[in-house]
């Protein structure tokens, strides 16, 4: 059974913790490439949000591991899984996390990532640390509150990152948290960026989201959101790109 505090998403405890989230792919013409999602804490942001507690922080972590070790290393967990279950976590097999939080020099960093031979394979990575966090403890997966997904896809000129809603009234849950998340902010003004950064072998010729910024050897497309934006109205991050 998960523990008994608020379940938060990856993105909420990134909203909650004042920060930065960056997605960059770097694809190749036959499909292969690399997807990496950095959460960097923005220190202005999050001093504003903790006051004088920022000075008292004490926490001093670099980690790196591979999925696939955390498979190996609770295996008596894993064994014990619905073959469901255990397709879902193999998915993650591959995909490397690296976590830094060093108080000191102010550092507080995630990136998770993994090469691909086809996009279409690609996990949703935002969910990596939460199934990591359910092999070590043995939480089922039927508990987790996760409301969309992210896929991608990819047939050598039309490029589409996809979000689908899961669960309607999870949806609506997290709305509802995250609306009440802003009263309690106030007027407080916080850096929190939700950037697509994507790479490509051709040149773009179509965009479908007028607000994304073009390289110019159009290469390569940038896209901004808030991160409250991106919570509120996942689907309002689905992409597609059409290459020349």
């Amino acid at each position: 059974m998960r523990n008994l505090k608020p379940f938060f998403s990856l993105f909420l405890i990134l909203f909650f913790s004042a920060c930065q989230m960056t997605e960059t792919i770097f694809l190749n013409q036959d499909g292969s490439g690399t997807i990496t999602t950095q959460g960097l804490r923005d220190e202005s942001s999050y001093m504003k949000l903790v006051g004088e507690d920022y000075s008292k922080e004490n926490n001093f972590i670099d980690s790196s591991y591979v999925f696939k070790e955390y498979i190996s290393k609770y295996q008596e967990n894993f064994s014990k899984l619905p073959l469901h279950e255990k397709s879902v976590f193999n998915q993650y097999k591959e995909v490397n996390v690296h976590i830094k939080k060093n108080s000191f020099d102010k550092e507080f960093r995630t990136v998770i990532s993994c090469k691909f031979d086809k996009i279409e394979a690609v996990p949703d990575l935002y969910k990596t640390e939460e199934y990591a966090d359910d092999l070590r403890h043995n939480y089922a997966l039927s508990a987790e509150e996760h409301y969309y997904k992210v896929s991608y896809s990819f047939d050598g000129n039309v490029f589409k990152r996809s979000v689908t809603i899961t669960d309607v009234k999870e949806l609506k849950k997290q709305q509802a948290r995250m609306i009440a998340l802003l009263k309690q902010l106030g007027d407080v003004k916080m850096n929190q960026s939700y950037v697509l950064d994507y790479h490509f072998p051709k040149k773009i010729k179509y965009v479908s989201n007028t607000a994304a910024i073009i390289s110019n050897d159009k290469l390569s497309v940038s896209l901004r959101f808030l991160i409250s934006d991106s919570l509120q109205d996942p689907e309002s991050t689905t992409l597609e790109v059409v290459l020349e």
